[in-house]
């Protein structure tokens, strides 16, 4: 008899998991969204390593099958990852954030598209992630596609957007009174990636080393930035931890001006919980920290 109830405890167990969908996100910062969203029903998983770059990732025939397998699949769009373009064109069961219906992404400087090494980056901004219009129009998206795959929690979704949106507008009033104090410390960053954090918050951004990571900083750049540290018109320069941080040191070697670290996809923050609030957190004390006198 105890046999014969065990048993059926475990079968119960077994279908409550069976409920949850397996939902497959493409880069870590989309997971932290979507973990916020899931958050007692199940943990989305991630396909592309905090180490490696969406841009010149190459798919394993595992990486395939778990792209086949998933109930949902969350990518931002070719943009950001060309790699997968091929293998999603023709699978149903794909969110594609670029085509969330009004969202607001920032248009590159001139509207002109970014093109290097073969690759077409758009002529808007992809790192959604860091801005606030963006990020809550992004996540009412997937709740409302997660909802529709997995209707028996779409109470849970629908209350765990509601908190995420709660959360997200208090820390943006936090984070632009802890910015206030340094809005007029000029700094550079490695790449053109914090566009929207900029428009959020009250920073004086002098320029960037690179379009993209994948492309080296030209000369031409180089001098010019060396040029503002000389005058002191920076008070920091930025570095990522993803990229080696040579050339910024070589620039601001003999300055004055202070090097701090931003992450832009929250490589180092763990995958729980709060992990995007902290992720979000971490770029404001760096830019605090660094630009403080």
């Amino acid at each position: 008899m105890k046999r014969f109830i065990s048993a059926c405890a475990l079968m119960l167990v077994s279908s409550s998991f069976a409920h949850a969908a397996t939902i497959l996100t493409s880069i870590k910062p989309i997971q932290l969204i979507t973990l916020e969203l899931t958050k007692g029903v199940s943990e989305p998983e991630v396909l592309v390593a905090s180490n490696a770059s969406p841009h010149d990732y190459a798919l394993k025939p595992s990486d395939v099958k778990r792209l086949r397998t998933a109930d949902l699949v969350i990518w931002y769009g070719s943009d950001l990852e060309p790699f997968l373009t091929k293998v999603l064109e023709s699978q149903q069961n794909v969110l594609t954030l670029s085509e969330t219906k009004g969202l607001e992404l920032r248009e590159y400087g001139g509207g002109h598209h970014h093109d290097h090494d073969g690759h077409d980056h758009g002529s808007h901004d992809p790192h959604f992630w860091l801005g606030y219009k963006p990020t809550l129009q992004i996540a009412q998206a997937i709740s409302e596609r997660l909802a529709e795959i997995d209707a028996e929690n779409k109470a849970q979704y629908q209350a765990n957007f509601t908190a995420f949106e709660a959360q997200l507008t208090e820390q943006q009033e936090q984070i632009r009174a802890q910015l206030a104090p340094v809005a007029d410390a000029g700094y550079y960053v490695f790449h053109d990636a914090y566009g929207y954090f900029e428009q959020d918050f009250p920073l004086n951004h002098l320029g960037y080393f690179t379009v993209s990571p994948d492309r080296k900083p030209g000369a031409k750049t180089l001098i010019a930035i060396r040029k503002a540290l000389k005058s002191q018109n920076a008070q920091c320069v930025f570095s990522e931890p993803q990229f080696t941080p040579a050339v910024v040191e070589s620039v601001t070697r003999g300055s004055q001006a202070k090097t701090g670290v931003l992450d832009p996809i929250g490589a180092e923050i763990d995958v729980a919980a709060g992990g995007y609030f902290k992720f979000k957190q971490n770029l404001a004390d760096s830019f605090s920290q660094c630009l403080s006198q």
